[in-house]
């Protein structure tokens, strides 16, 4: 058996459960984040012979993971997906009050049975579909404003606008859970 094979197989044991793990995370999704940690592996057995090792395998991985993230969320969000903005908006078109959205943040101390990340978790859930996309491409992936805009064909102005609503909404559905 060639060298590089074993070495994807013993890729598969260390670090199958951390691609997941992370895949997981991004994509909200068991099934479609074992797809897409079969698909690294996959790709990892095509590629085996650029690997260079410099870097380790795990960073190696998780790169060729964040890309087949990416592209997921790229063909989902060419679907045409709908955003609804009328919980920001009143019926004249004027920004709703949202009073209350700088509340004091210390709920989370107050926690019990769930952690923080449940909560949020539940709350990411809620958004829109485009704004999720536009969270986990900025807060999970860490892209730079200018790659999403240029991925989800949208003005720099448009992504500050459903950013800064998104967090909103996530505020909004985080105080509502430390009730």
């Amino acid at each position: 058996m060639d060298r590089k094979i074993e070495q994807i197989d013993q890729w598969i044991e260390l670090y199958a459960q951390k691609l997941y793990n992370r895949a997981s995370y991004l994509l909200n999704n068991p099934s479609d984040a074992q797809d897409i940690v079969q698909d690294v592996f996959l790709i990892a057995h095509e590629k085996r012979t650029t690997f260079q090792g410099n870097s380790t395998p795990l960073t190696w991985l998780m790169s060729i993971l964040h890309n087949k993230v990416s592209d997921w969320y790229r063909q989902k969000y060419k679907k045409g997906i709908q955003v609804d903005l009328d919980s920001f908006f009143d019926h004249d078109n004027f920004w709703r009050d949202h009073e209350g959205v700088l509340l004091d943040w210390t709920f989370y101390e107050q926690m019990e049975n769930e952690t923080f990340e449940e909560y949020l978790d539940r709350c990411m859930e809620k958004l829109p579909a485009r704004w999720l996309i536009l969270v986990k491409l900025t807060y999970l992936q860490e892209k730079k404003s200018q790659d999403i805009c240029q991925e989800m064909n949208i003005s720099k102005t448009n992504y500050w606008k459903m950013l800064q609503r998104s967090r909103l909404q996530l505020r909004e559905c985080l105080e509502e859970n430390k009730k």
